[in-house]
């Protein structure tokens, strides 16, 4: 380890992948940066078990969790037992350039403003064409933002560091400290938004989100949950409220509130049952209904410290 190149502590979770875990950590043993350690947690996969993982990467770090904790609890079961100065979170259905770490770490290096970075994301299946290159403010009312470059062919057009309003949970580097100070993602969001929410508390505390342009990795998008599955339906829409319910205060609250019970759920409740997706339905009602039986649930507000 040296100043120039502090330890990073690369941490991925895993449930029933292996196959694609392995292709993720064959990726990761070709890049340029020279001091890393990795972490891979697995989610108590039910069927798939990890072994393989620690027979053909013996150096890894391998986690068994003994139930599933979902992205948010995996992740900091990860960072809880790291060693690095920087913690990378990302995700197994991803594959890297090989030197896709050194611009990370230096960005954090050069701004200590910056709490999170992420790198440019394009997709695997797709090579050219940008998933992630920065995110729009989200929006309190609709609880929705708009990845800046979606789906936008890679021209260059975004090959330039900028200050960014999220990063993206599939990739990003977090400093030790910003943890320590900050704590880490809500337990209770087990799948999606709960990165939204953490860079919102990390904001929250004065510092700023970076995307940095010559950090590049391919996604292998929606792998575990699928593009539409129950699971992405109800965790979507259950957490896109309680990100309201944790963010948002004040009168925008009320406004967001009626915004969502009086127009968003009709109009998804309608559009599944009258598009004949009974699966999906239930899953959106099941969501929504977690919101009444979790309405006064202390845990709602409750995010885990960094010891």
């Amino acid at each position: 380890m040296s100043e120039t190149f502090p330890l990073v502590s690369i941490i991925t979770v895993n449930y029933n992948q292996p196959e694609v875990t392995l292709a993720f950590l064959d990726s990761i043993k070709k890049i340029t940066y020279p001091f890393y350690e990795i972490i891979v947690v697995d989610n108590a996969s039910p069927a798939k078990k990890p072994a393989i993982l620690k027979e053909k990467h013996p150096d890894i770090i391998l986690l068994e969790s003994d139930k599933n904790l979902g992205f948010a609890g995996g992740n900091n079961l990860g960072i809880r037992i790291a060693k690095g100065s920087f913690h990378l979170l990302i995700n197994n259905d991803t594959e890297v350039d090989p030197g896709f770490l050194e611009p990370l770490v230096s960005k954090l290096q050069q701004d200590p403003s910056l709490g999170v970075v992420s790198p440019k994301i394009r997709y695997f299946y797709q090579p050219m064409l940008i998933q992630y290159a920065g995110f729009t403010p989200i929006n309190p009312i609709t609880v929705r933002n708009r990845g800046i470059g979606f789906q936008e062919v890679d021209t260059g057009q975004y090959d330039k560091d900028s200050y960014t309003e999220y990063a993206y949970g599939a990739a990003m580097m977090i400093p030790v400290d910003v943890m320590k100070k900050v704590g880490l993602m809500a337990d209770i969001f087990f799948l999606y938004y709960e990165e939204m929410d953490w860079i919102h508390r990390i904001k929250d505390s004065g510092y700023k989100i970076g995307y940095v342009h010559n950090s590049l990795i391919f996604h292998k998008d929606s792998v575990t949950t699928g593009s539409m599955s129950p699971l992405k339906i109800y965790y979507l829409n259950r957490n896109r409220i309680l990100f309201l319910r944790r963010n948002v205060h004040g009168l925008l609250f009320v406004m967001a509130l009626l915004y969502q019970f009086l127009i968003a759920v009709p109009k998804n409740m309608l559009v599944f049952l009258f598009t004949g997706q009974f699966t999906l339905f239930r899953a959106y009602k099941n969501a929504i209904g977690w919101q009444f039986s979790n309405a006064f649930n202390p845990e709602l507000h409750m995010s885990p410290k960094f010891d």
